[in-house]
């Protein structure tokens, strides 16, 4: 994850969900790696978002790929989603229309289906860390599930789910890795971010974080922007973008 204005010794230890910290396997991690017919299956939902970028260095153009994660939303309707989330700074650098973002998901054969997407909204800059994109085509529930939009209820626990890029768990973004209950720890006010407690490593920037109701249904409660890949996770709560993604579901 790019960190570019973020209070400037903060954002030294607050690596791109810990970009510095992509650590083999440790005994002591919390998150799960996604196995079907073992794991909610409404995990599938969060994909890999690979976003084709230009950035500028030294006065050059450079060719720049963000490999992120994102997930798939839905209305209460009951048509199929083709709306998705991540975060700005995933797509920060996406210039030339000409090139395609890909998402892509898991189906229910355990196999990955990718479809294009194009930015539709955005935050704008790291404070307001979110985004929206459309994909080309819809995604029927039979092949992948979609979350609802939720209220975030600062006293529940938390699930958070991305695409890691570390050498354990997530063997290098291949794997679906999340922390399965985590909690609220605190924010800077004024800031539109909530920290928590959850653990994610970079690549699992734009990835969800869930809250589950009393009787155990999911709902996105925030997408992941940056952290330190030791116990600090800080998110964007959908609440600072409910208004702009609903005309969309």
């Amino acid at each position: 994850m790019p960190f570019r204005h973020l209070r400037t010794f903060l954002l030294a230890l607050l690596l791109p969900a810990g970009s510095a910290l992509l650590a083999a396997e440790d005994d002591n991690d919390p998150r799960q790696t996604f196995q079907a017919g073992v794991s909610p299956d409404w995990l599938r939902a969060v994909g890999r978002l690979t976003v084709p970028g230009i950035r500028y260095e030294e006065g050059r153009r450079r060719h720049h790929t963000e490999r992120c994660s994102a997930t798939l939303v839905r209305g209460a309707s009951d048509r199929a989603a083709d709306t998705i989330v991540t975060a700005w700074h995933c797509v920060e650098y996406y210039e030339d229309l000409s090139q395609r973002i890909l998402f892509q998901v898991v189906d229910a054969d355990d196999q990955p289906v990718e479809i294009e997407a194009r930015q539709v909204a955005d935050g704008g800059d790291i404070d307001a860390d979110w985004a929206i994109l459309k994909l080309q085509r819809p995604v029927p529930r039979g092949e992948a599930p979609a979350l609802e939009v939720g209220a975030v209820a600062d006293k529940e626990p938390l699930l958070m789910a991305g695409y890691s890029r570390d050498t354990g768990l997530g063997k290098g973004g291949t794997r679906l890795t999340y922390d399965p209950q985590c909690r609220v720890t605190g924010g800077e006010p004024g800031s539109g971010y909530t920290d928590s407690d959850c653990k994610a490593y970079k690549g699992a920037s734009g990835g969800a974080v869930i809250q589950l109701s009393r009787d155990g249904t999911p709902s996105l409660a925030g997408v992941i922007s940056q952290g330190d890949g030791d116990g600090l996770s800080r998110y964007i709560p959908v609440g600072i973008f409910r208004s702009a993604l609903l005309p969309h579901l």
